[in-house]
């Protein structure tokens, strides 16, 4: 595999670009995934308190072969209209899936659980993401800030604040793989107490501190540790790949980078959380063969997605809500 990518962010696929729209008295935001030709899908979740939009549209078997963007947020079940938001952008570009003569934009969506962190959650009657979902998209760039923004922006884990983080690498055969991570886990991103990521074999060039793992692993590194609330979590993750993909490749791609978070975050996957993946496809290059470049391509897909949950945590900054939680710089420096 070869080292970083130039940005070291999804956006190394090229057509992919990514916005964030936020509001810090909320305490929350969303963030849009927007590709600039429709991309070929697919999800796979596996948190037992999961909120999504579109996910049985990205079965296999299902008719819709290709998505328009994929809107991630805060604020729980009301973050869904995120997607909404984005929608309205696309269809004033006149983007969508053609049903005779009406065009239909397809975004996914995901949310996770930040209304508790001490922001203003008293909105009226409608919340503000469907309105946040559309700025998000609107700002979609190539270059895009980490840590405490949009989705990410209340974002906490167990005992540290959590972000939105990104990374990127390339296969031998030259095909780019590149992941978005909104880190609100229900478990921790760090062994124990100390400073060092479950992420760190996987870590290129110092991306989050450099620290790599403790010399020894101290006494409380495999103690069960979650944030002990009921469903305020989720991990959400977007991975994007320029290959050529059909749509249960694609679906092979989401299962493998799952792995990632397992390799970034303990525990996962718990009855707390709704941790998902989706995997898009640009279709650009055609893998050299099925089976043994899918397979690389999924090992490189899951060895992203760690670094990303690890950086998103590694950038966050705390919130200044009263009871907030520290960020990873607060408590253990740069």
């Amino acid at each position: 595999m070869n080292g970083k990518l130039a940005k070291n962010l999804i956006t190394d696929v090229a057509g992919v670009r990514v916005g964030h729209a936020d509001d810090q008295r909320l305490g929350s935001g969303s963030t849009v995934v927007l590709f600039d030709r429709p991309a070929v899908a697919a999800a796979d979740l596996r948190g037992g308190a999961p909120g999504t939009r579109e996910s049985a549209l990205l079965d296999p078997a299902m008719t819709v072969q290709q998505i328009d963007a994929v809107a991630l947020s805060g604020g729980s079940a009301f973050g869904l209209d995120a997607a909404s938001g984005a929608q309205a952008w696309l269809a004033e570009q006149g983007r969508g899936f053609v049903v005779r003569g009406a065009r239909v934009p397809i975004v996914p969506g995901a949310i996770l659980f930040d209304l508790l962190n001490g922001g203003d959650t008293k909105w009226g009657r409608y919340p503000p993401y469907r309105e946040l979902g559309y700025q998000a998209i609107a700002a979609a760039a190539a270059d895009f800030v980490l840590g405490s923004v949009g989705a990410g922006l209340g974002a906490t884990t167990a005992g540290l604040k959590g972000g939105l983080g990104s990374a990127s690498a390339m296969t031998r055969g030259g095909i780019t793989v590149g992941a978005l991570a909104a880190v609100n886990a229900a478990g921790s991103a760090t062994i124990g107490s100390g400073p060092w990521f479950w992420a760190a074999p996987f870590e290129r060039d110092g991306e989050f501190g450099g620290r790599g793992l403790p010399q020894a692993m101290p006494p409380d590194a495999l103690a069960f540790r979650t944030k002990g609330q009921a469903n305020e979590n989720t991990t959400l993750v977007v991975v994007a790949t320029d290959a050529v993909l059909t749509k249960a490749q694609a679906r092979r791609l989401a299962i493998m980078a799952q792995d990632g978070m397992a390799r970034a975050l303990r525990p996962i996957h718990t009855p707390l959380d709704g941790d998902i993946v989706f995997a898009a496809a640009t279709g650009v290059h055609p893998l050299a063969d099925p089976m043994h470049a899918l397979a690389e391509l999924g090992t490189v897909a899951a060895d992203v997605v760690a670094r990303a949950i690890a950086r998103g945590v590694y950038e966050a900054r705390a919130l200044t809500f009263p009871g907030a939680l520290p960020s990873w710089k607060d408590k253990f420096g740069t």
